[in-house]
This record gives C-alpha cells, structure tokens and sequence, in this order.
C-alpha cells in the first residue's frame, strides 16, 4: 500500500566488486566501485502500466471531500487540505488555516502525499483511511499504520546497505573549502563553473570526490532533513565539439528511486516565484547570478515525476530555464501542462539565452533573462509575430529540431533526419518478415538514449518481447551466457522502458486513456502500438471495418499532436504476391493511414531468396523534409538484431608464386613455412577499455588494474553502462 519517500529506495546503484571478492571501505582510501550489480527483486517493482479500472476526476474527488466534511482548497495539480496524518493543533473543532494544509491530492491520479509524515498512497488508500477515522471517530491517524505490508529482511538489508553506500560517498568527499586553491580552480575549470564561487557551492553543500573526479550534491529531505541520497557527476572533452563538455551523472540510490530537488531545502515557504532547471549546476548558477530561488529536476530534461509536484505547489510563479538546446525548449512546454500553463513561464533557448550555468560563464545578465521570460500559454495567435520566435528557432537548430538520431541505423538517420515527437509513423511488412522484431531494436536504440517508451504489445506478451528486446541490448544469446544475465537485466532495467498489460483485442478509448495516464505518469515521449488490427474487434461489428479503422487512426493521429508524444502504429498489409513489393497502397484498409501518417515505413521482403539482402527497408513517406528511399537490412540471428550492410569494394589482385606456395605450406599443417612478417602481423592487439565517459566504471577499472582482478571483459562491459548525458 504505502511508502513514504524515505522507504522508496530500491538497490543500490553502487555495490562491490564481483561476488565473492573482498571489498575495502570508501574511508580506508581504496575504492572498489562495481561494474556488476546485485539486488533482490523487489515486489512493488512496476515497468507495466496499467490503466485504473474506476478513472478518478478532480470532480469525484471533490465531492467526495465535501461528503465527508473535509476542508480543502484548489492548487495548480493538486488539491490542499488539512493531513490525516498528523495531530490536529489549537481548540478540538477549530478549523484550521490553508497555510496548515501539508496533505496533497494530485487532481489527475488521486495520489496523496503528507508533507509533515512523508505518507502516501493511492485515492483508494486514502478513502479507506477517512472511513476508518469517521468509523472510529478518531481526529487522526498514525502514519504507522500506512505500511499495508513489512518489509522483507532482504528489503531491510538491501535499503540500509544503499543508505551505507550514501554516507561512505558523502563522509568521502570532500568540501570545496578544504581543497588547494590550485586544485579548486582546476576543478572548476573542468565542469566549466569558474565563476561560481566557493561561497555559493558551500551554501548548496557541494562537494568534490577525488577518486572518480566527480562533483558530489547531496539530496537532503524529509521532516528531519536528513540525507537520503547523492548524485555524482563527471564531466570529459565532447567527442563531437572539443570546446564543449558532455557531464555524465550517476544517482545513489538508483536513478528510479532518486526523487531529489535539488536546492529545494533552501527555499523558504515565503517564497512566491522559483526558477525550474535541468542540472545542479544550473541550480548554483541561476542562484549566484539571478539571486533567485532554484531547483533541477532529477533526471533532468527527461521527466518531471508527479510525486515531485506538491513541493512546486507553493510557487505562483515558475520559470522553466531547462537548459538551450530545442529538446529543453520542448521539455519545457510539455512539463508546462502538468504545473499549470497560467503560472509558468518558458525561457527561449538561443545563443543570446544559453543554459544557466554557460550564460553565467558568459557573463549575461540572469535576472533579466529570467524576467524576460514568454508565458507558456497564449489567448491566441492572430498574426505571424507571435509565431516568428518560433520559426527562428528552428531555423538555427535544424539538426536538434530534426529530432533523436539512432545510433544503429544510420540509413535511416539519412532519409528520416530523426526522431520527432508529434508524429504518428505507420510500419508495415509482410507477415513474418520480423515486424515486430525490427520494430523493437528501433524503439530500443531511441529508448537507450533517454526517449521514454511505452510498449502495447497485443500479438506477442510482454515476456517475448522483453526477451527480444534484452537480446537486442545485449548483444548476444544469453541461453548460453546464463551467469551474464543478471548483469545485462540490471542494465536493461535502468532504461526508461514500460509496458502495457494488454494482450488480444482491446478497446480504443482504453488504450488511448492508458497511454494518456502513462505521459502523465512518466512523461512517455514514444509509444508503439503492435498492432491496429487487435483494436478493430473490440469495435461495433454492425460499422463497416474500414470505417472502423479510419477511426483508430484519427484518434492516434490526435492524440500523438495533442499530446506531443510519437506513436509507431505497426498495421499488417493487405495480401500480395510472394514475388511482388509492397506499396503505399498495400497497407491495409483506406488510404486515411497514409494521409494521417507523417512517415510510413516498409519492411520489403523477398520470400524467394535466401541470401544477404532478403530485407530491406523502404520510406516512403517522409512529411519532415520529403526525402524517400530505401536500404538494405542483414538479420542476425544470434542477437535478433537488424543492421545495415557494409558497403566495401573488393579490389582484384595478383598473387605471387611465394603466397601461393606459402598458402599451400600453411594448409598441409606445415607452419615453418609461414613468412615472420605475417606471424607478427597476427599478434592480438591490446584491448582498450572505454570507461572515459562513466565515473563509476573507471574507477572500477583503476581499482581493479591494481588489483588485477577484473577479466578484460568485464571491464569493458562496465563501460558501456547506459549513462544520461548532456551537452554543455
């Protein structure tokens, strides 16, 4: 039933070394930080999402209130009303003030949560507490008594071991205060923070962790503000621009369990007005530069969690300053909706508003960029002035506005540009061509670079299409490596992947309520759809099938602009000949899929050839810029992954008698004569492990090399952890 925040922790993203090995304390001076990670399942675990069967409003949720004679006032999300959880002060009958309103009902789920107690649960949990008070006549309840269930040993092992693992990385750090004056500026010149001063990384309790170079925040909360957590944070040289900085961030607890504002604690309830930002140190700047109240979403641009909602509920004013790049601009405008359009106002990125923390470095005035920020929402647009901020924008970010790249397929970063949301793509092929299969890999190469994904799986259950999708990541058959599996599965948990629980035919409206309840909750940017013809049946048979159709694909297109969000609609073709293409035209149904549709996708296949170049895949629809084509696919069975061929030109050479016979002496078994100049040829070159990018995994890797006890593989492994990144 319920958890407070303090109990939500899950395992610890940081653990030992290998299993079995020894491990010296953080405080003796070696660090053997884990590239393997082990952690008991836990039971409220959720990737599914589930709809609820009774939808609440903010309606019911009022009434009922008022049924039981509970005082309560309007909020931007949420409902205030005095905490069931807590003492009532003063004479017994006395009402009591708004200022004394701690508990908060978010107007869209019904969640509540007690500021004072940390309590909270669903509306049905709260229900069932007034019954009991108004039963019993009791004036409160003890926040005890939310625990529907105890915990397990396992579970009191696994948070008192993460909470450990909080204070050993806190206790080592060290404060800016204490370091050289040498070293501090060095510190600071890496992370691009020269001017923030010592003064104000003191005030917010920042700290340097020399093992890892990483920068230290610290997330104080709770009625005791004690600490509860940290976020480590390593910056390196782009790749791609060797003047920018890319900053990698790793969370104790782990990033699903860590729900920090950071620089919240230093908010005072009279505070009116407070700037939104996507990182800490956007925190430290906008506070030293603007003088203003500050707080950096967890996960950065990527979410705005609802249960982080009631603490932004005291703010009249909020000004998203999410960092200057297209995908912050649009963050913005979607995290607007959930705060209330009426008090938020948006800061415009460009290269006279950059990010808080570069804007700071560059000297800019961040009181003023602040003051000159645009309301979120606009009465109306009546002319192209409204509009001519928003066109310039795209025209000097034409790569960001193109959308997400994908990293395996190239081709189609080509002919598509990107990713966008908004759109609604329809995929199609021939059955069994393996729709499903190239689809997943597509939405798992987005998914594996932040684009939160929300499955709908109605042909296949959601444990084959986890199967699929964890081989794809992995790279491999793990049938025959069952000792990597828990390493992989704990990588592949940390992606910001969910599930429908539907499987067979559904019904339109509820699957569209499911997907809208799914952006509220975890702020999904792609849903897939497998496939529209498991929504036809649920429909009035009496209605021409076609009609029917054209229906389902008007509402996806709706709510895919509506809701910002991109939805892959895969929808099967009609039936052809085994030896014939298909087109446009073979999609099943109308022609309202390819008109509503801004990309249609082709997956051809030649049934009658077995050889390289059975599949490729065929745009040939592209609304963004027009450009069409299509490219050939190789399918690789051990990894149930789809790539494109290598296009290479082999060049026809003579060969010399000596090779000849130097072949044919090497074929007999014969190796003396091999030539020595090809023997040192073969020698296997050193492998490089790729931990630059990662905090964690170097250290792991240091430590280890002077241990010598982490396999080459292993090591490498740890470096390819899934790590969010941003550019500064």
């Amino acid at each position: 039933m319920w958890r407070s925040l303090v109990l939500r922790g899950t395992a610890c993203l940081l653990h030992v070394v290998p299993r079995g090995s020894q491990r010296t304390d953080l405080l003796r001076g070696t660090y053997h930080l884990p590239h393997t990670v082990t952690r008991s399942l836990k039971s409220d675990a959720k990737s599914t999402v589930d709809f609820p069967l009774n939808p609440i409003t903010v309606a019911d949720i009022k009434q009922y209130l008022r049924s039981k004679e509970v005082p309560f006032h309007d909020g931007y999300s949420c409902l205030h009303a005095p905490s069931l959880f807590v003492e009532p002060s003063g004479e017994p009958g006395a009402v009591p003030t708004k200022d004394t309103y701690s508990l908060f009902i978010d107007k869209t789920t019904g969640q509540f949560l007690c500021k004072d107690t940390l309590a909270e649960g669903s509306w049905e949990d709260l229900q069932d507490c007034l019954e009991v008070m108004q039963k019993e006549g009791q004036a409160f309840l003890s926040s005890h008594v939310l625990l529907g269930y105890g915990e397990t040993p396992e579970e009191q092992e696994e948070r008192a071991r993460e909470l450990a693992e909080v204070h050993r990385f806190w206790s080592s750090s060290v404060p800016f205060s204490e370091l050289a004056d040498e070293e501090a500026q060095m510190v600071k010149s890496m992370f691009q923070i020269t001017k923030i001063t010592n003064a104000t990384l003191k005030k917010f309790g920042v700290r340097f962790f020399k093992p890892t170079r990483s920068l230290v925040f610290p997330w104080f909360g709770g009625p005791s503000s004690a600490l509860k957590g940290v976020k480590l944070l390593s910056a390196q040289t782009s790749a791609t621009d060797p003047g920018a900085v890319e900053y990698t961030e790793t969370t104790v607890p782990r990033s699903s369990s860590y729900h920090n504002l950071f620089g919240l604690p230093l908010v005072g309830r009279p505070d009116a007005e407070v700037v939104l930002t996507g990182s800490e140190l956007d925190v430290l700047a906008v506070s030293q530069g603007a003088g203003l109240p500050a707080v950096a979403l967890p996960r950065g641009n990527s979410r705005l969690p609802p249960s982080l909602l009631p603490y932004l509920e005291q703010f009249k004013r909020v000004t998203l300053w999410l960092g200057g790049d297209m995908r912050a601009w649009e963050a913005s405008r979607i995290f607007s909706r959930k705060l209330g359009l009426r008090r938020c106002s948006l800061v415009r990125p460009g290269e006279d508003q950059p990010r808080p923390a570069q804007a700071l470095a560059l000297g800019k005035n961040l009181a003023r960029v602040v003051k000159g920020a645009i309301p979120a929402v606009h009465k109306s647009i009546v002319s192209f002035r409204q509009l001519r901020d928003d066109v310039y924008g795209e025209l000097a970010n034409t790569e960001q506005v193109a959308g997400v790249k994908w990293s395996r397929f190239p081709e189609l970063n080509r002919i598509l540009k990107g990713h966008r949301k908004g759109e609604l793509t329809v995929f199609t092929g021939p059955t069994g061509s393996g729709k499903t299969t190239f689809i997943s890999e597509v939405a798992l190469d987005l998914c594996m670079q932040g684009v939160n994904t929300l499955w709908g799986s109605f042909e296949i259950n959601n444990v084959r299409l986890a199967k699929i999708m964890l081989t794809q990541f992995s790279m491999q058959r793990l049938e025959d490596n069952l000792e990597r599996y828990d390493y992989w599965a704990d990588q592949f948990e940390e992606l910001p992947l969910y599930f429908m629980t539907f499987h067979g035919q559904q019904n339109i409206k509820t699957v569209l309520d499911t997907m809208q309840h799914a952006i509220y909750l975890y702020d999904i940017n792609h849903v897939v759809i497998d496939n529209l013809q498991f929504m036809m049946g649920q429909e009035n048979l009496s209605v021409d099938k076609f009609a029917v159709q054209d229906h389902i694909v008007g509402a996806f297109r709706k709510f895919a602009t509506n809701s910002c969000c991109h939805v892959t609609l895969i929808i099967h073709p009609r039936k052809e000949e085994d030896d014939r293409e298909l087109q446009t035209a073979s999609i099943f149904g109308s022609a309202k899929a390819s008109q509503e549709a801004d990309n249609v996708l082709i997956l051809q296949e030649k049934k009658l050839v077995t050889c390289p170049g059975r599949r490729s895949l065929q745009v040939s629809k592209n609304r963004f810029d027009g450009d069409v084509g299509i490219f050939p696919l190789d399918f690789l069975k051990a990894s149930l992954t789809f790539s494109t061929p290598v296009k290479a030109k082999h060049k026809l050479r003579k060969v010399s008698k000596e090779e000849e016979e130097a072949a044919a002496a090497a074929a007999a078994g014969r190796e003396e004569a091999v030539p020595p100049a090809k023997k040192a040829k073969a020698k296997a070159k050193p492998l490089k492990e790729n931990t630059a990018k990662d905090p964690i995994a170097a250290a792991t890797v240091a430590a280890a090399a002077a241990s010598q006890r982490v396999e080459p593989d292993q090591s490498q492994a740890a470096g390819r952890r899934p790590a969010l990144k941003r550019d500064g």
